[in-house]
């Protein structure tokens, strides 16, 4: 059973109905139905990301994980990093009143930077620890193109193999530049010689992520998930329902 119902969301998020039925199927296909998890996004801010601000394929991102999230986590927020150089916000993605919400915050934003992986990161790590939670966390990473310090993300995605967190990156952009060599270097880093568990999968969403049905978008955000939780229920990261 989802953790928000189907009547929860067409009350409360109307124009999610269809991401939200969408979610529901990927995650029966995959063995996640009635499962509980904490979702997080992290936005890329960099200067490179603005036309996928303006054309509005952030926002339309954000909807389809709040409409994933629905599934997995009953408090209707998703909560949000946007990045850069530094980090520029760390808030809420709210289900209800959804609409227009990646805009309202950006606005309120600075100078659009470089690409630091490793303070999204931490980012994301501190709240989820300081949250106190148990269930495990699907992390939907953004971004479009490689990090400035590519050593402190790959330290910090090895150190928190050993918690709870699963990071899906998702690329924004031309698939085949070498922009993304990094993140593929990332998905396939050796287990359990640089890490206890894998703890990362990468897909890209090319040009026009907004382009990508629903269907496939979810299919690929949570594929790699399942396997994740197996590995990390034996290793005792994950406590075992």
């Amino acid at each position: 059973m989802a953790a928000i119902s189907l009547r929860k969301v067409e009350e409360t998020a109307p124009a999610l109905v269809g991401a939200y039925r969408s979610a529901g199927v990927s995650l029966r296909k995959h063995g996640l139905d009635g499962l509980r998890a904490a979702v997080y996004l992290v936005l890329d801010y960099s200067g490179s990301m603005r036309p996928y601000y303006q054309d509005g394929s952030v926002q339309a991102l954000a909807d389809r994980v709040l409409g994933l999230s629905a599934h997995l986590d009953d408090d209707g927020r998703v909560p949000v990093v946007f990045f850069s150089t530094d980090i520029d916000a760390v808030t809420d993605l709210p289900l209800a009143g959804h609409e227009g919400s990646v805009e309202r915050i950006v606005a309120g934003l600075g100078h659009m930077g470089k690409t630091s992986y490793h303070l999204a990161m931490d980012a994301v790590i501190d709240h989820y620890l300081d949250s106190g939670a148990t269930d495990p966390a699907l992390v939907v990473f953004q971004t479009d193109g490689g990090p400035i310090n590519r050593l402190a993300a790959e330290r910090y995605l090895c150190k928190s193999a050993k918690l709870p967190l699963f990071w899906q990156f998702i690329g924004f952009g031309d698939p085949h530049s070498k922009q993304f060599d990094f993140l593929r270097k990332l998905d396939e880093l050796p287990v359990p010689g640089r890490r206890i568990v894998d703890n990362a999968g990468f897909f890209h969403a090319g040009e026009d992520p907004r382009r990508v049905p629903d269907t496939e978008l979810y299919d690929r955000l949570v594929a790699e998930f399942p396997s994740w939780l197996s590995a990390a229920r034996a290793a005792g990261i994950v406590r075992s329902s």
